[in-house]
């Protein structure tokens, strides 16, 4: 007769890792604070261990206390990667989070399924970037672009978000990179006032970057000040104003070049 596996209980050192490296994915994928604190909090006691957590704009400090021996305790800090939008890793995590807990995973499982989580296969680049310029073409008709505003904000999308792609690809400074995408896509958009294409130009050009406005960053900081995380929460208002003003600057770079700046 088989043998039941025995279930060897991962040391705080283990547990530790897999729950700062979970934090930090959470973090650079764009979840607020609290929800970063909650669900790694609710996996840590599911393997008999409480957490005190300090999440930055670029690190996350942790102590993991065992609770049935509380002075045993371990400390870690994890610089947190970039920032790289991905809500299904933040949705599947919270998931897991809560099998971890409601099911009682064991760690190898927990362990297993977060790089399962981590390395799965992201939409393809071009796709995203047909829907980037759809959606942004749809929001100049929402202001009541016309169609040809609406086509030359397609266009432009999708060149102003193939050369964010490309900048981010060869990791050069986000501030660049906002700042270059927002020139790029301007600069095709104001084209058409300059020839005197469609009966709505002036709209097309102010649409045109409106697929770069750091809406989560500006969410989350919001959410951080309101649950008390001050000093994340202005972090990452900061951060937010700083592309603002980076996509500002391109814009007005482009209006500068075509004459459009008394527009």
């Amino acid at each position: 007769m088989s043998e039941n596996p025995v279930y060897i209980e991962p040391t705080i050192e283990q547990t530790a890792v897999l729950l700062i490296d979970i934090a930090s994915a959470l973090m650079s994928s764009g979840a607020h604070t609290m929800r970063i604190i909650q669900n790694v909090s609710r996996m840590a006691e599911t393997f008999g261990y409480e957490l005190d957590l300090s999440v930055f704009q670029m690190s996350i400090m942790m102590t993991i206390i065992n609770k049935k021996d509380p002075g045993k305790l371990l400390t870690q800090i994890r610089k947190i990667k970039p920032l790289h939008l991905n809500f299904t890793i933040v949705s599947e995590l919270s998931a897991l989070s809560w099998d971890t807990y409601d099911k009682q995973l064991p760690f190898d499982e927990v362990t297993s399924n977060y790089h399962k989580i981590l390395h799965q296969k992201r939409m393809n680049s071009s796709l995203v970037l047909l829907l980037v310029a759809a959606a942004n073409a749809s929001f100049c008709g929402l202001f009541k672009g016309d169609f040809t505003a609406m086509i030359f904000v397609f266009f432009a999308t999708l060149a102003g978000f193939f050369v964010r792609q490309a900048l981010m690809k060869k990791h050069i400074n986000h501030l660049v990179t906002f700042t270059t995408s927002a020139f790029v896509a301007s600069l095709l958009a104001g084209i058409g006032y300059i020839i005197h294409v469609g009966h709505t130009p002036e709209i097309a050009l102010a649409s045109s970057v409106l697929f770069l406005i750091p809406g989560v960053p500006m969410i989350n900081s919001i959410l951080d000040i309101l649950q008390g995380h001050i000093l994340t929460g202005i972090a990452r208002l900061v951060n937010a104003t700083s592309l603002i003003v980076c996509i500002a600057i391109g814009l007005f770079t482009s209006m500068l070049i075509l004459g459009l700046e008394k527009l």
